[in-house]
């Protein structure tokens, strides 16, 4: 426990932008990819329709869906992001949508290799579920990460099991803690993605799991704010029954992501504060704002408690 503000590049919290720039030299920006996984909570191996928040046309570039050809998607996102990003240094293709090592291994490998292939990719980031991630696959990603770089996101969502079991995720917190150790003694990068807000979650449960995500070996973390999506088992909830879904407004958001940090060790890196999906798929909330306003809101409401990334964590 720390009684001074940590400074990280004049914030009070671990950014991840922050810390590219100065391992890099400048961006590493990510190309999604849309490589045609499935997920075992769709496929009918754990369920159908996946869990109640999911519908993964809110996250994915409308590019995806218009090709299927991985070296088109990475060429379409390339031209988009040099026009925005012209300081980039460098591309990760990003296997993004769905479970993306859910596969056989000989798949995996064939479809890897393709984003590798192009000659502006430096490396892959792979988002997946902790049950989606056995040995054979973790060995090859480790192969893969003494030539290039490798990032594996895995989809936390919440370290409450009883938070698991409402939205139908499929697993336990202890699946989740088990897949992030098995990666981490490959010396894979591992970032995790959390979820905000879900039905059940109070302040205590979050802080309990941000207590349990401070003793795995985690390199970063994303959060995003639970927003309901067209399409998904819980925009029918809401729906019939709004009060069973109590919405974060963007002050307790806030306030949600800082009781996280405060329990987290400093070296663990903040990649997403929040995330946006277009007006036509979101049902609720509707916050007016742009992502790129949060950084500079989390900074003034960390000012504003006088606290900072890892302030209450104990080593």
């Amino acid at each position: 426990m720390t009684t001074q503000p940590l400074q990280f590049h004049g914030r009070r919290y671990h950014a991840y932008n922050d810390w590219v720039k100065q391992e890099h030299g400048g961006r590493l920006q990510k190309i999604s990819i849309d490589a045609g996984f499935t997920c075992p909570n769709r496929d009918g191996k754990l369920g159908v329709g996946g869990c109640s928040f999911c519908n993964n046309e809110g996250f994915t570039p409308s590019y995806l869906r218009e090709q299927r050809e991985i070296e088109r998607q990475i060429d379409t996102g390339l031209a988009f992001m040099r026009r925005r990003y012209p300081e980039n240094k460098g591309f990760l293709a990003y296997f993004q949508s769905y479970s993306n090592t859910y596969a056989d291994l000989d798949q995996l490998k064939k479809i890897y290799a393709v984003a590798l292939g192009h000659p502006d990719i430096r490396g892959l980031v792979i988002g997946t579920r902790p049950d989606c991630l056995p040995d054979e696959t973790l060995d090859y990603l480790q192969e893969l990460a003494e030539r290039t770089l490798v990032e594996l996101e895995i989809g936390i969502e919440s370290c409450s099991d009883a938070v698991l079991r409402e939205c139908l995720r499929g697993h336990d917190f202890a699946c989740t803690q088990d897949a992030i150790r098995r990666a981490a003694r490959r010396g894979l990068f591992i970032t995790g993605h959390l979820l905000l807000g879900l039905p059940l979650e109070t302040r205590a449960s979050l802080i309990d799991g941000a207590k349990a995500l401070a003793q795995l070996p985690i390199d970063a973390l994303k959060f995003h704010q639970l927003q309901i999506v067209r399409g998904t088992r819980l925009a029918n909830q809401y729906r019939a029954a709004p009060e069973s879904v109590p919405l974060l407004a963007p002050e307790g958001y806030l306030d949600a992501v800082i009781d996280v940090l405060e329990h987290l060790p400093p070296h663990i890196k903040i990649q997403r504060l929040g995330s946006e999906v277009p007006p036509e798929l979101r049902v609720s909330p509707d916050w007016g704002m742009r992502l790129s306003r949060f950084p500079a809101l989390l900074d003034a409401r960390l000012q504003a408690r006088d606290t900072w990334q890892g302030r209450l964590h104990t080593p």
